[in-house]
């Protein structure tokens, strides 16, 4: 019994298999890299940045400084944002713990940027927290933080800006210790307390 025949209209009356017209490629040639990291966007960053509560660029520089950290200390009106210089594997990471344990009990977001992706992680206390949606930590900011997290303002633009190495280890140390030293004489000129004259 022989086969009804194809009707014409069905796409399998060339004498040509579907596909066959393709140029012919050499998957001998073919290089697969090892690393397929990009395709995911989980390599290396191109930005990094600590946003802080730290009021001035020259304290997040200073404590930076002791950290050994190299990073810039932009002013902005929310907080000194640390732009990170060094992006290999987890340098981010901990550079953002180093600095939330020299500043005990003020939280910092850790953004990083790679290609069209931001990502954005809590640190308090030198331990690294939840992870935060990057839309709400933008939408909070001021413009000037914002263009340069998503890149549309680079460092050189800025002004005020403080880079950690301009200030030595010694300096550091004074400054930090003489703004500690201010912190505690404010908290001790508070309201007066029950057993004084004012409180009676």
């Amino acid at each position: 019994m022989s086969d009804s025949p194809r009707p014409e209209n069905d796409g399998f009356n060339s004498s040509t298999p579907p596909g066959d017209d393709l140029p012919d490629f050499d998957f001998d040639s073919l290089e697969i890299p090892d690393d397929l990291s990009s395709l995911t966007g989980g390599g290396q960053p191109e930005f990094a940045a600590l946003i802080t509560q730290i009021a001035g660029a020259v304290p997040l520089a200073a404590a930076s400084s002791l950290a050994q950290l190299d990073l810039d200390a932009v002013p902005t009106p929310v907080g000194a944002v640390g732009v990170l210089k060094d992006l290999a594997g987890d340098a981010p990471d901990q550079a953002a713990a180093a600095i939330s344990q020299l500043v005990r009990g003020v939280p910092l977001v850790l953004i990083t940027r790679t290609g069209e992706q931001m990502t954005a992680v809590r640190f308090a206390d030198g331990v690294r927290g939840d992870e935060l949606a990057p839309g709400l930590v933008l939408g909070g900011a001021p413009e000037s933080v914002v263009d340069l997290l998503t890149g549309a303002t680079s460092v050189a633009d800025l002004d005020g800006v403080v880079a950690s190495t301009s200030i030595s280890k010694f300096k550091a140390m004074r400054m930090l210790t003489s703004a500690a030293r201010k912190a505690r004489k404010s908290l001790g000129k508070g309201e007066p307390g029950p057993d004084s004259a004012d409180g009676a």
